[in-house]
């Protein structure tokens, strides 16, 4: 379980590299009435909610892996499948470490209409703000220029309902849903962990199409 008060100290001896799982490997599947529970968060989806289709991915924001998929796979999803309303995506946090918590809390505390813009962002400007030395200052001087005072920053990654409830949906995935490395998809239920490649995708959904 990740510690509130880690998010404010300095974590020099932290893996910000995080934890990825490649290549891609089916893994099981799980009843949809189950993954589809309401969790302690609002559910953040992008594609029709009547989509053939439901990609539920976790993952950590300072997992390399995810970055990379949000950075080269994603658009070809949005593009391919969501923008066709084959495939609604469900997004869940699923932080591996303090930093990964505190950048999700602040995308959590912007507007819900800007969710995925700000995921992308963090994803894209990753080398800003992660920082083996002074992660905490990294983190900060990003969260200005997305719109984040010094107090609104402190306000933020200190609210400990939304640390919890983060912590909440990172124990679920474990225990429910066996996640044990990120980014880990479930495809209508099945599992499918390390897509890293429109190829993955591919392979991962045509069953399904």
């Amino acid at each position: 379980m990740l510690s509130r008060r880690s998010l404010l100290q300095t974590t020099a001896g932290l893996s910000l590299l995080a934890v990825g799982l490649a290549p891609a490997q089916a893994q099981g599947a799980f009843p949809m009435s189950d993954m589809l529970k309401p969790g302690p968060l609002p559910e953040m989806s992008m594609g029709k909610a009547d989509a053939p289709i439901t990609i539920i991915e976790y993952a950590s924001m300072t997992c390399i892996h995810c970055a990379k998929f949000h950075e080269n796979v994603f658009p070809y999803l949005k593009e391919k499948y969501i923008d066709a309303g084959k495939v609604r995506l469900i997004y869940r946090e699923f932080p591996l470490d303090p930093l990964a918590a505190a950048a999700s809390m602040l995308i959590r505390c912007q507007p819900q209409d800007k969710f995925f813009d700000l995921l992308g962002l963090f994803n894209e400007k990753r080398d800003t703000w992660i920082s083996r030395e002074k992660p905490v200052d990294a983190l900060a001087n990003f969260a200005k220029q997305i719109g984040f005072t010094e107090a609104s920053f402190k306000t933020c990654i200190t609210d400990q309902k939304l640390f919890d409830q983060l912590n909440e949906v990172r124990a679920r995935g474990t225990d429910a849903f066996k996640i044990d490395g990120t980014p880990t998809f479930f495809v209508n239920g099945r599992k499918s962990v390390g897509i890293s490649t429109k190829e993955e995708l591919d392979k991962a959904l045509a069953p399904f199409l």
